[in-house]
């Protein structure tokens, strides 16, 4: 599937390579990446009118009752609203207010590079299940799409990758982890009789996403540098991730519950809590602070002093 994150970081040293050649000259000239709130101007216009000209299939959805058996076997799809509108289609741009299919288009923003960007985030339904961490992994059936309607990605039975990328552990791109973090995962499934799976009051939607949230200057070929996308999902589950393999699932060690995993630093030195072995700085192991061996570090307070071992530096014992 094609929605690796490529990290800032990497973006940040990334150039396009050109080579101007001649029978005496084989250098390579570097061309810098554009502008990122250049472009993200440009995407945003893009991007609304995306949601002025399309519509979704509202009338297939019941909107008086979201959860019900009929709207779990429920398929988005978004589509442009042919000249003169005949039908009277209401376009996804106004859905920003109100209840119903109404209310279901909002926008949230994320900060990047000092830009405040505005996620754009289609919610037909929430969805009854778990909630959804930055730092787990997600099981997704997607379409990723580009603002022309073609398709350029697709998982027509559920995808399980993680959302952040870590070291050599891909994920999928900061826009399309901050729009599933917006929904829940189905409550139960089921098998109907033809074999096909059947997911229960699960988080219906879509999200779109500037390039910048994106691929921005490093897409493939069939998406292109410096272009928006969008994603419709269903999210399906949920499972644990434990970036440090330290026993301790990763959304766990967001000890102050933002959502964001990287700003959890106990000890102080380069590394988060969630790809840090020894997270109170005490030269034993997480893992190793597992005194009942439960595979849980974090229910051993053995001091009583309200702080598990694992983030109390005063204690140095291990198993």
């Amino acid at each position: 599937m094609n929605i690796k994150n490529f990290t800032l970081s990497v973006l940040s040293l990334f150039f396009v390579i050109t080579s101007c050649r001649n029978d005496d000259d084989d250098d390579i000239q570097p061309i810098p990446l554009r502008n990122e709130a250049e472009v993200y101007g440009e995407d945003l216009i893009e991007i609304e009118e995306y949601l002025s000209s399309h519509f979704f299939n509202y009338d297939e959805f019941d909107f008086n009752a979201p959860y019900s058996a009929a709207n779990d076997s429920f398929i988005l799809k978004i589509d442009s609203i042919p000249e003169g509108n005949p039908d009277n289609k209401i376009p996804l741009i106004d859905m920003m207010s109100g209840t119903g299919m109404m209310g279901v288009l909002d926008f949230k923003i994320v900060e990047q590079n000092g830009i405040d960007y505005k996620l754009y985030i289609l919610k037909i339904r929430e969805g009854l299940g778990d909630n959804l961490h930055s730092l787990d992994r997600a099981i997704v059936n997607y379409n990723g799409i580009l603002t022309n309607d073609e398709v350029f990605d697709s998982a027509i039975t559920p995808i399980n990758f993680n959302l952040t990328s870590i070291g050599s552990i891909g994920g999928v791109v900061t826009g399309f982890r901050e729009g599933l973090i917006e929904f829940k995962t189905a409550t139960s499934v089921s098998t109907a009789t033809d074999g096909v799976d059947i997911y229960k009051e699960h988080g219906i939607g879509a999200v779109f996403i500037p390039s910048g949230l994106g691929y921005f200057a490093s897409a493939p070929p069939n998406i292109g540098a410096y272009t928006p996308i969008l994603f419709t999902l269903n999210l399906i589950d949920r499972l644990d991730t434990d970036y440090d393999n330290d026993g301790i699932p990763s959304h766990l060690e967001d000890l102050d519950d933002d959502g964001d995993g990287f700003n959890d630093n106990t000890d102080g030195d380069n590394f988060p809590n969630f790809i840090d072995s020894d997270d109170d700085g005490d030269n034993v192991l997480t893992v190793d602070e597992d005194l009942n061996d439960n595979g849980d570090p974090t229910d051993d307070d053995t001091n009583m002093d309200g702080i598990p071992n694992y983030l109390d530096s005063s204690f140095t014992e291990s198993k």
